[in-house]
């Protein structure tokens, strides 16, 4: 029976204390904190981390589609799934965006069953972000927070689907139209009654063809616009002892709550117990899940509880406003660029290909005709990198104010595992923090829009312990 063979979470290390976001305009707290993509993250670089977690040590020559959700993709023309798909070194797969509505992720995960249940995909990754724009001041900007999940389907996973239900209500709440800098609401009784009529009917729905009764729901991982809203609905379906977590720990994080949640409550399951996963815009999908006897070995060592734990307190709300550029910036600035040379060069900056010399064993980075070590010429393997190493050395760029967001810039010079030197940026720490020695792991980050397109590369960050 088809379902869920592996997933992992993706959760920005900084968090924005919602007390500082509430001095900042004078203005009541929500309690907890919120999750804050970094300024050289978007909805894509989160995505591919997700991707990345919950493909990490398993095989992903299966994989024959790639579907993306999100309210935030960082193109409005342009597929963000292909560079999901470049980064995995995918060449031969489907590729999907599905967007523009908060259910996006439940949506990509029914289309992704039911491709494998047809054949036509032996498994489909589905990878959701979200990245929400609220405007300063609001309650919005205290409740939404940045977080990115992925699920990988298959024919056999240990996760079985045992029912799924959508229903459809055309309602205008929350909503974003095209140009919008910001997420606009209207009534939140009127959005709040909708969110539960709509969850209940697809909850509902999914048990009765699953043949399961509420009380035999161990867990109930939803997206909510708030965690009243939560808390209530779960009691109207039955769900009575249901929590969610996130909203006090990283906050609302749009398309990607509800599988984030969902992943969350992956990691808690044990054999024989049901999980239901529901979302809800316009209408709600809802899915029941039956975990099996391989739930426990499926789960990545990091959880989304340590990728709550494993945090950084932004000390500033100045901070928050240049991470999400809502401060002026000269764009004179932004560094030169080439559609052309990023085509040319996608399998170095996407995947992360090298070449080891086949005369004397040496990797290097980026890929040379002659050997830096034994001058051997046009004598070479290509390899894949790997992602995790030690800085060799590192400066601390002072003289790029105006290009980026903070000065200074940490640049590192870091030995890969396996072999091969990379040069690359250091992000997700203080400059005073980069030492020479330190263990530290590539991630893919946005680097700049120059040429007026946005250019992707990978960054340096203190390794995790996992």
């Amino acid at each position: 029976m088809a379902g869920i063979a592996r997933w992992g979470v993706s959760v920005p290390v900084w968090r924005l204390d919602r007390g500082m976001l509430a001095r900042a305009w004078d203005t009541p707290a929500l309690p907890g904190e919120r999750a804050a993509a970094s300024g050289d993250q978007d909805a894509l670089t989160l995505g591919v981390e997700a991707a990345l977690e919950c493909m990490r040590g398993g095989d992903t020559s299966q994989i024959d589609a790639i579907y993306f959700a999100t309210t935030t993709a960082p193109y409005a023309e342009k597929h963000a799934a292909a560079t999901i798909a470049a980064v995995l070194d995918l060449h031969d797969v489907m590729t999907v965006d599905v967007t523009g509505t908060i259910r996006a992720a439940t949506t990509a995960v029914r289309t992704a069953l039911d491709a494998v249940r047809s054949g036509g995909a032996r498994a489909a990754l589905v990878v959701a972000a979200d990245m929400r724009p609220a405007e300063p001041s609001t309650s919005m900007e205290q409740l939404f927070g940045d977080a990115a999940a992925a699920v990988l389907i298959t024919a056999d996973g240990p996760v079985s689907v045992i029912g799924e239900a959508s229903v459809v209500e055309e309602f205008t709440g929350p909503w974003r139209r095209t140009g919008d800098h910001y997420v606009h609401s209207f009534d939140g009784k009127i959005e709040t009654e909708s969110y539960a009529r709509a969850v209940e009917r697809a909850v509902t729905a999914a048990l009765a063809d699953a043949g399961v009764s509420p009380d035999a729901v161990s867990r109930f991982a939803a997206y909510a616009p708030d965690p009243r809203t939560f808390a209530t609905t779960a009691k109207r379906i039955g769900f009575a002892q249901a929590k969610d977590r996130l909203f006090s720990t990283i906050g609302n994080t749009g398309a990607a709550h509800a599988l984030v949640a969902l992943a969350g409550a992956l990691d808690e399951t044990s054999p024989g117990e049901h999980v239901v996963v529901a979302a809800q815009g316009e209408g709600a999908d809802a899915l029941v899940l039956a975990a099996g006897a391989g739930v426990e070995s499926a789960r990545q060592v990091w959880t989304l509880q340590r990728a709550l734990d494993e945090k950084r307190i932004l000390p500033s709300y100045e901070r928050y406003l240049r991470f999400r550029r809502l401060l002026p910036v000269d764009e004179e600035n932004e560094p030169p660029s080439s559609t052309i040379r990023t085509w040319r060069d996608r399998a170095q900056a996407f995947a992360l290909y090298g070449v080891r010399c086949n005369e004397c064993g040496t990797v290097q980075f980026p890929a040379n005709r002659a050997c830096i070590s034994c001058s051997a010429l046009d004598n070479m393997t290509r390899v894949r990198l790997q992602r995790t190493g030690t800085v060799f050395t590192f400066t601390l760029d002072h003289l790029i104010a105006g290009e980026y967001l903070e000065t200074p810039v940490p640049r590192a010079v870091v030995d890969l595992d396996g072999g091969g030197r990379i040069f690359v940026e250091v992000t997700d720490c203080e400059a005073s923090d980069v030492k020479v020695g330190m263990p530290v792991e590539l991630t893919f980050r946005l680097m700049h829009e120059g040429a007026g397109f946005k250019n992707y590369y990978w960054k340096a960050r203190p390794r995790r312990d996992v």
